[in-house]
Order: structure tokens, then sequence, then C-alpha cells
């Protein structure tokens, strides 16, 4: 098989280390030493593994992709940058036709999806890459579309945990809600508990204390009107493994797809990766 080359954006946040550091020993890929960052970052390079990967800014990038493009004709992007950069990094990717696979949370989704489906660059994105995570959404929503109403009249409460660096509320909690809300319950997403405190998820939580600095828990109460009944569900993710490895088999899709001549299809989620296999 020939070596994917992948260029991990984000650096030098802790999920996209976290996807270079698998990368790097990964058979399947070839790393580029390039990541774009944010413009408040200082360093201009970081080293992981013995490679060093040039930290690309928003304010050079336009005149950097030529360069890139010079080394690697093709590649396929993962972005795990900042959810304000969400919007701005897809037009980034659409306009220089590099593919991607975004698991980047944030920004305005609706406008994320018709910035890729207007172009001619495959993409798949997700704000949960963790496969059986969207799987379990899936059945939630074949349940939502199948038996609407189920839960009316139930109370609902949401609480999410991550790690403190994380700057919004979970996208899979707030897709969670919807699908609460499809089956009865009355739940504004603004209610959403969302945890970043380390003493709170150590103490309250029983988050493991490792596992502080990188995980998801999430917690879905129902209860009936009367107290009588309760319905709880859960997942609850340790360290980032479980996204890496869909994080990849997203890519590999990426890859059949742009090498497909009959495809034109340009806008996918997890749920055709999953469908795929």
């Amino acid at each position: 098989m020939e070596k994917i080359n992948i260029m991990i954006n984000g650096l030098p946040g802790n999920v996209a280390k976290k996807m270079a550091r698998f990368a790097i020993t990964d058979d399947r890929f070839t790393v580029m030493p390039f990541s774009l960052t944010g413009q408040e970052i200082e360093e201009k390079i970081i080293t992981l593994d013995q490679i060093t990967f040039e930290l690309v800014k928003p304010d050079t990038r336009d005149d950097k992709i030529s360069r890139i493009r010079t080394q690697f004709a093709t590649f396929i992007a993962i972005d795990y940058t900042h959810p304000t950069a969400v919007n701005s990094n897809a037009l980034f990717y659409t306009r220089n036709q590099i593919p991607f696979v975004m698991g980047t949370t944030g920004g305005d989704r609706e406008q994320l999806e018709q910035i890729v489906k207007n172009s001619s660059t495959p993409a798949v994105i997700a704000p949960n890459m963790a496969k059986q995570i969207v799987g379990f959404q899936a059945m939630m929503e074949y349940a939502a579309n199948t038996f609407p109403g189920l839960f009316a009249g139930y109370d609902l409460e949401v609480a999410e945990s991550h790690q403190n660096g994380k700057a919004d509320t979970s996208g899979t909690a707030k897709a969670m809600a919807g699908y609460f809300n499809k089956l009865g319950a009355d739940f504004d997403i603004n209610d959403i508990q969302m945890v970043r405190d380390p003493k709170v998820q150590e103490k309250e939580w029983g988050i493991p204390k490792e596992h502080l600095a990188g995980h998801g828990w999430h917690t879905y109460t129902l209860k009936s009107p009367d107290r009588s009944t309760l319905f709880e569900f859960k997942h609850n993710i340790n360290g980032r493994d479980i996204y890496v490895i869909g994080t990849f088999d997203a890519v590999l899709f990426l890859k059949e797809k742009i090498t497909d001549p009959d495809n034109s299809k340009k806008f996918y989620t997890m749920i055709d990766v999953l469908n795929k296999e």
C-alpha cells in the first residue's frame, strides 16, 4: 500500500500531538513536517519523535502552501485546531483543494457543510471521531425518528466533562440533546453542564488523575414527571486513543473517495465511514 501523506494541523495542541505521535509510527502514513497553528502561538517549530514541524500561522499559510506543494504534491489534512478556526480553515482547504478530515468542534456547522458542498474538495467532518460513540449517536437518531415523543414530559439533564483546555461545549453533547428533544424532552442546549475544573472532575466525578488532561465523560439523565422513573446514558472516555483510531479510519476512507473516478460526493461524516465498514 502506498503511504498517504498527511498534514496534522493544530500543533502544539494536545490532540494534534497525540495524532502526530501515533501517525509517525504508523506505516500507512507519511507525516509532513508542517502544521497549521494559531496566530497567537509563539513557537515557530516543535519537535516530536525526531520530526521537527514548522508551525504555519494564518498570516503566512497562503504563501507557504506553494512551497509545501513542491515537497508534497498530494496530501490529506487532519484538523484538530481551535473552534474559532473551523470555518476559516475549511475555506483555506477548499480554496487550495486540500482534502481534509476535521474533528475540531465549534464554528458555524451549517456554513461549514456548505463550504465543502460548494467546493471540489472532499472532506470527512464530525464533532466526534470515536466510532463507537458515533454508532451510539446513530442509534439515538434512529430512536428519535422512529419513536418521537417517547420521553414526553421527562426532564433531561446533560453534563459533560473534558480537559480544561477544551474551549467550547461538546458537539456530541449538543447532538445528543437534540435527539432527546425529538424524543420529547424540552431541553435548551445552553443548559448543558460543562465541567472543566480538574478538582471537581477528580473529587466529584471520580475521573482518574492521570486522565484529567485528556478525557470525555458524558451523562444524560431522564426523569419522569413524578420522579418514579429514571433513565441514564453514559459514555466515558479516558485518553484520546479512541479518537486517533477513528480519525485514521476516516483518512483511509477519504483516500478511497479521492481515487474513485466515479465519486462526486464531497461532504462526508463518520456515519459514512462506519457504513463503509
